[in-house]
């Protein structure tokens, strides 16, 4: 089942207790982020206001008692995009947002698929679907998927993964 627009919004804002991300990609084209990177790309610098959209999601989630967390797999050098993603990553940190780099530069993939997804309550699967140049063309709801697979992959993603604010700090 494809999540679009508001039904995406919805889902995601249902989670009980935890929601995960794992990031696998450099690039990612975003139209609600296009002139924020465009403007990054030209000062180097970034300024997200506090009552940004984002922001105020994960502060309610982390006050409802929810936690939300991603790792980001990556390889050096850092993209333009990602030296972007870097700057709101200070933002989504400060936010309560728990933010893992897993650097694969000096070594090799220990499992982990070349797949974007979400978990949500360690129990339900959404694939983020992205073409080569980084668009996003789709968000499907597994119906089926090996949860125990996605748990596997999360559990260690996160085990050889640093905090983004002590990887930054390097």
């Amino acid at each position: 089942m494809l999540l679009l627009g508001d039904a995406w919004r919805t889902f995601f804002d249902s989670f009980e207790r935890e929601a995960f991300r794992l990031e696998t990609r450099s690039f990612y084209a975003m139209p609600g982020e296009d002139e924020e990177y465009q403007e990054f790309l030209a000062t180097g610098e970034l300024h997200i206001p506090d009552d940004d959209p984002w922001l105020a999601r994960v502060r309610h989630f982390r006050e409802t008692g929810r936690t939300i967390s991603r790792v980001h797999v990556l390889t050096r050098p850092l993209s333009d995009y990602l030296r972007y993603e870097f700057a709101a990553y200070v933002y989504n940190s400060a936010a309560g947002e728990d933010i893992r780099i897993l650097d694969l530069t000096d070594r090799q993939n220990p499992g982990l698929p070349d797949q974007d997804f979400w978990m949500f309550d360690r129990a339900v699967v959404v694939d983020m679907q992205y073409r080569p140049d980084g668009t996003q063309v789709g968000r499907e709801l597994l119906t089926d998927p090996d949860v125990e697979l996605y748990r596997h992959w999360r559990d260690l993603a996160v085990s050889l993964s640093v905090p983004f604010l002590e990887y930054s700090a390097d």
